[in-house]
């Protein structure tokens, strides 16, 4: 018998956990998963290695429109190709970090990108979806939103041990606080909209906080 439709939306900035959360909750109610950041590192990547910088507004909405983008939702296994190459780990190294927002503050490629979002979770029924405007933007209607939260100084060393030495201490909080900064620009991730639950980990661990996002499942969805 297969199991109803479920959206899972999880917002939140960066280092707060909601990758690691977002897959356990996936994995533990049988649903896909989708980190919607990895789109935007995708379309950087693309454009980057093609010579196309953010300034370039033009060529960058046609590639986030046209990009040959191949993603595998498994939550064991989660997976990004870019033209039938997988770049999976490539999108998460510093050099990407850093260049990401230039490119995912230009709105027209955010559109096109947030269209693609839109049809993946159509398209799988049963999903947990995370990343920034996911709970307002893309998916407004989800089965359930959550804003993640933690302390700034907690999300920065998360981020450091995400990244096992790919990056310091120092190079980390800048581009934490950059992205914070980006973000800000863009959306908003400090207080959540009308209907999204606050969550804040900063002094939970991960286990504690995926109980408390499948909590808010009702029950005729898990």
């Amino acid at each position: 018998m297969s199991r109803p439709d479920l959206v899972i939306a999880v917002d939140g900035p960066s280092g707060s956990g909601k990758s690691s959360t977002s897959r356990a909750v996936a994995r533990r109610l049988g649903a896909a998963y989708l980190d919607t950041g990895s789109m935007y590192r995708a379309l950087a990547t693309w454009c980057a290695s093609r010579g196309v910088g953010p300034d370039d507004t033009a060529t960058v909405v046609r590639a986030a429109r046209e990009l040959p983008i191949q993603i595998d939702t498994d939550p064991a296994g989660f997976r990004v190709c870019l033209a039938g190459r997988d770049v999976t780990a490539e999108l998460h190294t510093p050099e990407v970090s850093g260049i990401v927002a230039g490119y995912a503050a230009i709105r027209p490629a955010r559109d096109a990108l947030t269209e693609m979002m839109r049809a993946i979770i159509a398209d799988r029924g049963r999903i947990v979806v995370e990343g920034r405007d996911i709970t307002t933007v893309v998916a407004p209607d989800a089965d359930v939103r959550v804003l993640l939260q933690a302390d700034p100084r907690r999300r920065i060393e998360r981020r450091v041990r995400q990244l096992n030495g790919a990056a310091d201490e120092d190079t980390v909080t800048r581009q934490v606080v950059g992205r914070d900064a980006a973000d800000a620009a863009s959306s908003e991730f400090e207080s959540p909209a009308e209907g999204v639950t606050l969550i804040d980990s900063s002094e939970l661990d991960l286990a504690a906080v995926i109980e408390l996002v499948i909590d808010l499942v009702p029950d005729s969805l898990r």
